[in-house]
């Protein structure tokens, strides 16, 4: 019985994970601006291994990092389920569109400023 009850968790948890992994999957084939995001990812981490950043400065960068894909990723979730509930134009599905997109600028921005701060002065 224990071991049936074991079992099942682990069935659950597999489950979960082949989802999040399709959705990962899914933003990376279809939205352009993860793309970018992945690519400047790319770029921003071979650079830091170039730089010979510390442990602390590519921590700083990696959560920088973690905190756009997040968003972009939570943007996109805002904007499929707005257009499936609100399929017509609507001033309140459009704000939430507007408010989810801005708030990837500002993870962005931010992580811009930090990559900024922390090459510069490698760069100088």
């Amino acid at each position: 019985m224990v071991v049936d009850k074991a079992k099942q968790r682990i069935k659950r948890h597999t489950i979960s994970f082949k989802s999040a992994f399709s959705g990962i999957f899914w933003a990376v084939k279809t939205q352009p601006n993860f793309i970018v995001h992945f690519t400047a990812t790319a770029v921003v981490l071979i650079l830091a291994l170039i730089f010979g950043l510390t442990v602390l400065e590519i921590t700083i960068l990696v959560l920088a990092i973690v905190l756009v894909l997040t968003a972009e990723m939570i943007n996109t979730a805002i904007e499929a389920t707005t257009d499936l509930l609100s399929p017509q134009y609507s001033e309140a599905a459009k704000i939430a569109k507007d408010v989810s997109a801005g708030m990837v600028l500002v993870a962005s921005v931010g992580a811009v400023v930090l990559a900024v701060l922390i090459f510069l002065p490698e760069i100088l």
